[in-house]
């Protein structure tokens, strides 16, 4: 009998020519990328297991996957270049370590870190563009404060989760923190929580910036969290300015 390895990938990806992480009917999305990869390698059809999706333009520097592979087949070091050297650049193998067997890249997680870049200036640098979420009205950092403030905690997040087309799941999640960054005309929000739904992280974006550029005040956040499901925020940021950072376990 076959002796099985499990391999945990550590992977970093331009979301942009891509269409998202969930394997699709395109065979365009960075988990038929990789699938496809180690097959050519194998020269056998594997089943790559990804730790949650990423909508088409979402960028990841740090998504987590796992793969079971012949022992001894090769060593950490040597599978990274292999799979690299069948991938396009803009996906990358970046850590590669032999796992438990139990060792689940979705089901073992305990939380994730997203990070969502704002290029806050009236011109868009160039170098931004796919990069960052450009917005040229002036944000009130007081108010992105304690927009952050309200939204940070653990609460029934129905509000803030668009509908994947299936009955709603389970919506309340904790978000331990969501610290504020401003280098000069770049603004990042960082999401440290347990966990995200559909298009959380990008639709507390949406909403912390809209009440940062005065189009609502905090009672409407709070409106939202006391009515979960009710009604949904209306703002949800593009998908190019967010990037999954790290996958806790």
């Amino acid at each position: 009998m076959l002796s099985i390895q499990r391999l945990r990938l550590t992977i970093a990806y331009d979301g942009r020519p891509f269409s998202g992480w969930q394997s699709q009917p395109s065979q365009n999305s960075v988990q038929d990328h990789l699938r496809r990869a180690f097959s050519e390698i194998l020269s056998a059809p594997v089943h790559l297991h990804g730790a949650g999706r990423t909508d088409a333009g979402v960028h990841a520097l740090g998504q987590v996957a796992h793969v079971d592979v012949p022992r001894h087949r090769m060593n950490p070091a040597t599978w990274i270049a292999a799979v690299n050297a069948h991938l396009p650049a803009e996906i990358r193998v970046i850590g590669c370590q032999s796992v438990s067997p139990s060792f689940h890249a979705q089901l073992s997680a305990i939380g994730k870190i997203y990070r969502y870049r704002i290029w806050n200036a009236a011109i868009l640098d160039p170098m931004e563009i796919g990069r960052s979420w450009h917005v040229p009205q002036a944000l009130d950092r007081n108010l992105i404060r304690d927009a952050s403030e309200l939204l940070s905690g653990t609460h029934d997040f129905a509000s803030f989760a668009a509908n994947r087309g299936k009955g709603r799941e389970p919506s309340v999640r904790t978000v331990h923190h969501i610290r504020v960054q401003y280098l000069k005309k770049l603004v990042t929000l960082e999401f440290d929580g347990t966990g995200f739904l559909y298009r959380m992280a990008r639709m507390l974006t949406g909403t912390i910036i809209r009440v940062a550029t005065r189009r609502a005040n905090l009672d409407w956040i709070a409106a939202l969290l006391a009515s979960p499901g009710a009604t949904k925020t209306n703002c949800t940021a593009p998908a190019h300015g967010l990037y999954l950072v790290k996958v806790k376990y």
